[in-house]
């Protein structure tokens, strides 16, 4: 595909410094761009790229640097976003395939919509409802009175299980587990547990995005509930009758145990452990290897284990370091203190004398 700069800036309303008939062909970092390249600057720290870029064209902020005469500028409010927008536009790759295979197993009292394709080996139970669009990879398990929502992408060896709902233009991606049973057990009068039948489901909104073998367990009893615009990276657990609110985003590998509640617009970063029955309020970013033990009711950064406002946690991360500096002080002081008792007893004794 060729696009010419002069298109690019009109779709992303930029200011051309340099030519702008050149064509584009492809994207590419700033680091590795070749000519016909389009690249961007999304930090000032990549500006030294400029210099030694053979891009043919950068997308850049009004104050970036424009000395280097070979390459040609698109100044844009945010280039992050304009190279993400032209990438959506032109570049995005395609991975719907067409047709239904003949390997795949699909329960008469299923509906399939207009334009849904079905990969290899494909499992689908008893009244499901498969809507327009819909695209389900090879190897995919989604089991009895489940609904998929329009334009939705499931990548292989995913397991939705029964009763499950899940929105428009979601994205599952591949070894997602959705529906499983919840950690739901009791301990009867010997010490032995008793599992808790998991009889909820898991709904997901729309435009929701899951990442590589990450679960979202069931209900014991309700829903579990993935609301609009929600992100999970690889590797994140979702526990039963949890909550996570819309546009919230999880690095790989955190969790939320049964029955908590994150909010709106939340960033919950790699490795956080978040315990049951909690609320964590809207807007709130939670660092990384954080451990939240009770709900966080104020917008803001937290960091730690327990988790507390970022500013508090890192004086007291500042202050742990330096537990060897302030254990010699306190050795020095106790000396100090030891050896002037000892001087005002001599001295008291000597006055009695």
């Amino acid at each position: 595909m060729k696009i010419t700069i002069q298109n690019i800036a009109d779709i992303v309303n930029g200011n051309i410094v340099g030519n702008q008939n050149l064509a584009i062909t492809k994207l590419a970092n700033i680091e590795d761009a070749t000519d016909g390249d389009l690249s961007f600057i999304g930090s000032s720290s990549y500006n030294k790229f400029l210099l030694t870029t053979h891009a043919t064209a950068v997308l850049v902020n009004q104050n970036s640097p424009k000395d280097n005469s070979k390459i040609t500028y698109i100044e844009v409010d945010n280039p992050q976003i304009s190279f993400q927008i032209i990438l959506n536009k032109f570049f995005k790759p395609n991975f719907k395939f067409d047709g239904i295979s003949d390997s795949a197993v699909i329960s008469e009292s299923t509906i399939l919509e207009e334009n849904v394709s079905i990969g290899e080996n494909v499992f689908i139970g008893e009244n499901c409802l498969i809507k327009n669009g819909t695209t389900i990879y090879h190897n995919s398990v989604i089991l009895n009175n489940c609904e998929i929502g329009e334009n939705t992408l499931i990548y292989p060896n995913v397991t939705i299980r029964e009763e499950t709902k899940i929105g428009k233009n979601a994205i599952i991606h591949a070894g997602a587990v959705i529906g499983s049973d919840g950690f739901g057990f009791i301990p009867d009068k010997n010490g032995v547990y008793q599992k808790v039948p998991q009889i909820g489901n898991v709904i997901i909104e729309d435009d929701v995005e899951i990442g590589a073998n990450s679960a979202i367990d069931r209900a014991a009893l309700g829903t579990t509930l993935i609301k609009k615009g929600v992100k999970l990276d690889n590797f994140v657990q979702i526990a039963h009758n949890s909550t996570v609110g819309s546009h919230t985003v999880f690095s790989s590998q955190s969790g939320i145990a049964g029955s908590s509640k994150i909010g709106n617009n939340c960033v919950v970063a790699a490795q956080v452990g978040i315990v049951d029955h909690i609320e964590v309020e809207d807007k709130i970013i939670i660092g990384g290897q954080s451990g939240v033990t009770k709900s966080l009711k104020k917008p803001g950064v937290y960091f730690g284990t327990p988790a507390k406002e970022i500013r508090t946690s890192l004086k007291l991360e500042a202050h742990i370091r330096n537990l060897p500096k302030y254990l010699e002080r306190i050795k020095d002081l106790e000396s100090k203190i030891s050896n002037l008792e000892k001087e005002l007893l001599s001295n008291n004794q000597k006055e009695i004398k």
